[in-house]
């Protein structure tokens, strides 16, 4: 019976990647909200770009990590 070749340095990174998403993913839309707070602020078009551009690196961050954790699980 073979042993399954994981590389385990990949699945590391894919889950730290994925974390770092997870994090991302609860704060992008509390600085959307704050903006949304103070919309007659000056800064309120930086900071709603700043909120939903985090929000888009999330997703991306997110499936870029579950690439590696799967590259990682499979040893492509």
């Amino acid at each position: 019976m073979e042993t399954p070749d994981v590389n385990k340095v990949k699945i590391y990174k894919g889950l730290q990647k994925i974390l770092i998403a997870i994090l991302l993913m609860f704060i992008g839309p509390i600085i959307i909200y704050s903006s949304f707070k103070n919309e007659g602020h000056f800064m309120y078009y930086p900071v709603l770009i700043f909120g939903c551009l985090m929000c888009l690196f999330s997703m991306y961050l997110f499936f870029m990590g579950l690439r590696t954790l799967v590259s990682g699980f499979f040893n492509d």
